[in-house]
């Protein structure tokens, strides 16, 4: 998937647990992880917002684009 989710690395930036932004952000453990681990298909921009303000950071900082190249099989 072209979407990096990089929460981790804003966390540890912030010497921030998983479970002291799920309180601060009002997400369960378990959605959170699963954002964190990047095997969410969405984000609700409150959400979003949320976890920016928690971490003091920007969409940019979670969110990233990466443009993989379609390689095929047949080289």
């Amino acid at each position: 998937m072209p979407i990096i989710v990089n929460l981790d690395v804003m966390m540890a930036r912030r010497k921030m647990s998983l479970n002291e932004l799920s309180e601060k952000v009002d997400l369960t453990l378990s959605n959170l992880s699963i954002l964190k681990t990047g095997k969410a298909k969405a984000i609700r921009f409150s959400t979003l917002e949320a976890i920016c303000k928690a971490l003091d950071c920007q969409p940019a900082d979670i969110l990233e684009y990466v443009e993989f190249e379609n390689q095929s099989a047949d080289c």
